[in-house]
């Protein structure tokens, strides 16, 4: 009787094989079926497929607007392309470093001062509400805590230098200061009401399973970060990987994201916004926040606007809800924020920034009362 190696006993085993004999060639309906076009279309990214679908059906029912929506995400990517790079190469190397390692503690050791900090640099930052996405992805990968990185992404998107002279002159310096004070007081809301749902067990894991995390580092854990990455094949290695990981899950989020504001600017007209939002009674503040979430104008672009409003006779309550709904809640800015967090995270970011608005344009109504 002939007898039967071990070795070749358990690799026939392990390949769901019963004996030696080498297997039959499995029937080809089977490979084609394993190979079909929709099992491969189902292993594809879905945020890749959906900007792929979004843009067939446009080019399919309006092609010059589907050639304008492809030049409005060629120069919005090309504009925050080398935040995106520098966002993507500081998390890649922070991460490979080591310094998700103990940046936590570090931020976590004075928190308060953290979200006072991060609301203050927030509202003097260059970053509208989708720019301000690389560098909040970043700062969440290397392990910066939620209740700062919150107080940045909610008053970044609201106030930065260029706007703050420009609405001055539109708008006057009475209402720009208010704006920069909302935009401060916003941050810290967040990160303080952050703060108080992580102390009592909330957000333990905020960020998708895309960002933050990953396969293995092949470095091991470190008391203290190694900055020169360079020197270390294996650190090497986790900064490609991060980079590449972190890099293609930003620009698909981001794209799709463009092309859905190009669509809005294109189909959702400033007039259209006006004729709604000229109200005198204080139901206008809660419409001006209701309308500014999906009406996209990014900072520059709604100063004119609420200026005519405001010369029309719109309350400047009402006009202050609507820039900071508007900044911090539009659809492709909320759109990014759904691409990093969870969605309990995403939520808590839309309350906060709506009753947050809501709050800023009554308050300021009531000052103007005085």
């Amino acid at each position: 009787m002939t007898s039967v190696d071990p070795t070749t006993s358990e690799c026939a085993a392990s390949c769901g094989q019963v004996s030696a004999t080498p297997a039959e060639p499995a029937p080809s309906g089977l490979v084609a079926r394993q190979h079909s076009l929709p099992s491969y279309i189902a292993r594809l990214d879905r945020v890749w497929l959906a900007l792929a679908a979004l843009l067939a059906v446009l080019g399919l029912a309006d092609l010059r607007q589907a050639g304008a929506s492809l030049v409005f995400m060629a120069d919005s990517f090309l504009w925050i392309a080398p935040f995106l790079l520098l966002s993507v190469l500081l998390a890649a190397w922070l991460k490979a470093a080591g310094v998700d390692r103990f940046v936590g503690r570090v931020g976590a050791g004075a928190p308060l001062a953290a979200i006072l900090l991060a609301a203050l640099i927030g509202a003097l930052s260059p970053f509208c509400s989708c720019g301000v996405v690389p560098l909040v992805a970043a700062l969440l990968v290397v392990g910066v805590p939620l209740p700062a990185v919150m107080a940045f992404w909610v008053s970044s998107p609201l106030m930065d230098p260029e706007q703050f002279v420009l609405m001055a002159a539109t708008l006057g310096l009475g209402f720009t200061l208010a704006k920069t004070i909302a935009a401060v007081a916003m941050g810290l809301l967040a990160g303080l009401a952050t703060l108080a749902v992580q102390r009592a067990g909330g957000f333990g894991a905020p960020l998708r399973a895309g960002l933050g995390g990953g396969c293995k580092s092949d470095v091991s854990e470190a008391a203290e970060p190694r900055w020169a990455i360079w020197r270390d094949p294996a650190r090497r290695r986790d900064f490609t990987v991060e980079a590449l990981r972190v890099a293609e899950f930003l620009a698909k989020w981001l794209l799709l994201a463009f092309a859905i504001e190009s669509l809005m600017v294109a189909w959702l007209p400033p007039g259209l916004i006006a004729e709604h939002l000229g109200g005198s009674g204080w139901q206008a503040i809660p419409l001006s926040v209701a309308l500014g979430v999906p009406a996209y104008l990014n900072g520059f672009a709604a100063i004119p606007l609420v200026g005519e409003l405001m010369n029309m006779g719109m309350m400047p309550g009402a006009a202050l809800a609507f820039l900071t709904a508007g900044a911090v809640t539009s659809i492709p800015a909320a759109m990014a924020v759904y691409a990093l967090v969870k969605p309990p995270v995403f939520l808590w970011y839309l309350a906060i920034a709506l009753v947050g608005s809501l709050a800023s344009g009554f308050l300021y109504q009531a000052a103007q009362m005085l």
